[in-house]
């Protein structure tokens, strides 16, 4: 605490905001960058739909079922 202190001009300048900036976006970047794996296996005259998020598929003739 007693760094914080006596460096707070420093830290409350320019260079000390792009700093805790940066540091702060790589925080979030790395917390992000779960990777999602998906694998897939079909038959012969199968459909596949695949999709990391929600996925619509209307068939018929009211697209609203």
């Amino acid at each position: 605490m007693d760094w914080v202190m006596s460096n707070k001009e420093w830290i409350f300048s320019g260079i000390g905001v792009f700093i805790l900036a940066a540091a702060g976006r790589w925080f979030v970047k790395r917390r992000r960058a779960t990777k999602i794996n998906q694998t897939q296996s079909s038959g012969t005259n199968s459909n596949n739909y695949q999709s990391a998020g929600d996925l619509n598929v209307n068939i018929g003739e009211n697209p609203d079922v």
